[in-house]
């Protein structure tokens, strides 16, 4: 007679001893999805504030960077799919309560408005640019004619986009990391500072660089504030919340977090902003490369950590 000793009946690939799932793709999706809902939003906000002429990067040259940063992130969602065969089945399957669904459908509005905004401006940013069919040009006329009426829902969008990248992790209840209301707001913040760092960093206008480090540095004090919330809620919580935050404070997130999102991607880049408002010489590429480094990291380890969290059973 064989012995054998059960001491859990749970044996599930990928869910023991912890959730392990997501990836590479699914921070990055949530990073370019961010970064594109913050340019479109400020290219539509100083197109309705009617700083269009003094703003022209923001407005004209950085939005080329959103419908391809929506692509690759639609391109890197698309592979996490196990059934990737179906995932048009998302558009026939109406659930209000999803915030998948809501995800969806965000993306399939603000893509093509991101390609039309772009198109619109063609013409200024290529001499001779000419489109070849009649139609093209009629469509044009009517979208810069309308133009305002697009950024404001341009930036209705955006904004749903921005908050939608930290839903789509709130939403999952089972996860103590993800199931905080703070994460909407806080991505949303973190995504429209690293739309601004990309602008800042594209812009050759020494003064369209200091009004847009200016409105970022109030971003990053915004998000510093958020994430100092994030941590008083988790300890003032459960012992699963209490224990999602242990990870950060004295676990194997503590160094990651502190360091590469906290130091080098918030307060860094704030110093370095300040200084250069007070008119020091800081290299222009240097607090934006840390912005989007930061950014990044901050959705890496997010959606890694949260993967470990769980409720006791």
């Amino acid at each position: 007679m064989k012995e054998e000793l059960f001491v859990s009946g749970r044996n599930i690939p990928n869910i023991d001893p912890y959730l392990n799932i997501w990836h590479w793709q699914i921070p990055l999706y949530l990073f370019l999805g961010g970064l594109a809902a913050g340019i479109l939003f400020f290219a539509g906000y100083f197109v309705v504030r009617g700083k269009e002429k003094e703003m022209k990067t923001t407005v004209k040259i950085a939005p080329i960077i959103a419908p391809i940063a929506l692509i690759l992130g639609l391109f890197a969602l698309f592979l996490d799919l196990k059934h990737k065969l179906f995932f048009w089945q998302l558009y026939t399957t109406i659930r209000l309560e999803s915030p998948m669904g809501w995800g969806a459908w965000t993306l399939m509005i603000i893509t093509p408005i991101s390609f039309i905004w772009v198109a619109s401006y063609m013409k200024e940013l290529i001499p001779g640019w000419n489109w070849k069919f009649d139609f093209l040009e009629k469509f044009e006329a009517f979208v810069i004619k309308h133009r305002v009426s697009l950024a404001w829902i341009m930036m209705i969008y955006a904004i749903i986009l921005g908050v939608y990248t930290g839903i789509l992790l709130s939403a999952f209840n089972a996860r103590p990391l993800w199931n905080t209301s703070i994460l909407g707001p806080l991505f949303l913040v973190s995504g429209f500072s690293t739309g601004l760092a990309t602008i800042i960093w594209m812009s050759k206008d020494a003064n369209e660089r200091k009004i847009l480090s200016r409105i970022d540095l109030v971003f990053i004090i915004i998000e510093i504030f958020l994430i100092v919330h994030l941590f008083m809620g988790f300890l003032a919580g459960s012992e699963t919340a209490i224990e999602a935050a242990n990870l950060f404070l004295g676990g194997e997130f503590t160094v990651s977090f502190w360091v590469f999102v906290v130091v080098i991607g918030l307060i860094f880049p704030a110093l370095f902003e300040t200084l250069e408002i007070w008119g020091m010489h800081v290299p222009k590429w240097l607090p934006p490369v840390m912005i989007l480094f930061g950014g990044f990291m901050f959705r890496f380890i997010m959606v890694e950590a949260g993967q470990i969290t769980r409720y006791l059973y």
